[in-house]
């Protein structure tokens, strides 16, 4: 007997044209036959302004790969802490509220959120929920208010704390939490206050890309392959997390010593400042490329002779895992990890590469040095190493076919109660 079709409902505040890792789940789901609408603001990310390509034509972009796409007004990011604490506030409200409207007599099977920050993003997702009769699924990428305390967007104890109680109302009211980490758990129930039942908590990690784990030629039209230098790429967002003058100074203590060359892509709120650092320090052996679309990522690595991963450390951080870490193993490239917690501990047990603590921008220069001595067979057998790691923890078809079977088996004891 056939499965049964689902109709689902995705609460987003990133979607396509930003290049998020749910456009992939929403295509890979109207592919499976699935009828997929997406609630999301205005593509504003990571720039902090609406993208023009949007502005110009919005009506081209009412729909992804068969999926309906369902926008509300919202206040662009910008690059003040303000701004970016009021564009938070400014989707969860209209999501909530013109959402509802929007979506006003639709049925779905069940309610599914793509929980970076900000976790407001999952209270439309609630309100619709109830109002749908649907079972809510929330994916936890990222720990508030912990997150919001470690990047220094809240310092107060007395903010935190009401961050906190939100958190614990969220977590509380959804039917089903989706932790990417492991180290999740612990912090997540934490803020359960009824007693947890096993089942509402389920590991789910993330995925890369289909393009990053094609075994095809990569062919890249923003770097040559150049083998007489050593190549070091940083791909994603350029922020204050991500610890980039720590890589600098490692870039700054290998620029006379050997023939390295970092390439960072990207944006983000550090991007101007390392623009200007660039150039004040004369680093010529550190290319800025800026923004591109995902899809030019795949050739970009297949250029690189190891991907770098970095993230600044604390409590929280170590208890997650970059979503690049995923596309890096697929990739099938060395690592660098100037990182602590789940994330080095994926790195070290893949065999994919090596790690120092976060940071540690001595340590980033000297494994950098140790990989860039290393035989090309030895490097290209760790890139291997990776790739079978991603093939046996985080095949997306495996995963989505799980995330498939808990949607109807939620759906079946929502009508069976």
């Amino acid at each position: 007997m056939p499965e049964s079709k689902l109709r689902i409902l995705v609460v987003t505040q990133y979607f396509w044209p930003e290049n998020m890792r749910i456009n992939d789940l929403v295509s890979d789901f109207t592919e499976r036959g699935h009828s997929v609408t997406v609630l999301t603001g205005l593509p504003n990310y990571p720039e902090g302004k609406v993208f023009e390509e949007y502005k110009a034509t919005p009506k081209r972009f009412g729909e992804y790969f068969d999926a309906k796409v369902v926008r509300v007004p919202m206040l662009a990011r910008g690059k003040r802490s303000i701004s970016l604490i009021l564009n938070y506030l400014s989707f969860f409200t209209s999501a909530s509220v013109v959402g509802a409207y929007k979506l006003r007599g639709e049925k779905f099977d069940a309610v599914f959120v793509y929980a970076v920050s900000p976790i407001m993003a999952a209270i439309p997702a609630l309100v619709l929920g109830r109002l749908k009769s649907a079972p809510v699924f929330v994916w936890v990428l990222d720990l508030w208010p912990e997150t919001l305390r470690a990047v220094g967007v809240l310092k107060k104890t007395a903010l935190l704390s009401l961050v906190g109680k939100m958190v614990s109302w969220i977590y509380n009211r959804t039917d089903y939490l989706l932790l990417q980490s492991h180290g999740f758990f612990e912090n997540v129930k934490s803020y359960c206050t009824k007693e947890i039942d096993a089942q509402r908590l389920v590991y789910f990690p993330s995925w890369a890309e289909d393009d990053f784990s094609s075994s095809d030629p990569q062919i890249s039209t923003l770097l040559d392959r150049d083998d007489t230098v050593f190549t070091v790429v940083f791909a994603g967002n350029l922020g204050e997390a991500q610890d980039l003058p720590a890589v600098l100074d490692a870039a700054s203590a290998l620029r006379d010593k050997v023939a390295i060359r970092w390439v960072i892509v990207g944006d983000g709120r550090m991007s101007e400042w390392l623009s200007q650092q660039v150039q004040s320090r004369g680093l010529d052996n550190v290319l800025l490329l800026g923004r591109h679309p995902l899809e030019k990522m795949p050739g970009l690595f297949a250029n690189a002779d190891a991907l770098l991963v970095s993230l600044k450390t604390n409590d929280v951080f170590e208890k997650t895992i970059p979503g690049k870490v995923q596309a890096y193993l697929a990739s099938g490239r060395p690592l660098l990890g100037m990182i602590n917690g789940e994330a080095a501990r994926v790195i070290g047990e893949s065999g994919a590469g090596l790690t120092c603590a976060s940071g540690d921008a001595g340590g980033l220069a000297s494994i950098t040095l140790s990989l860039a001595n290393t035989d090309s067979m030895k490097l290209k057998a760790m890139g291997e190493s990776g790739r079978q790691y991603y093939l046996r923890n985080y095949s997306k078809p495996l995963l989505l076919t799980r995330l498939e079977d808990l949607f109807r088996n939620a759906t079946l004891r929502k009508v069976n109660r």
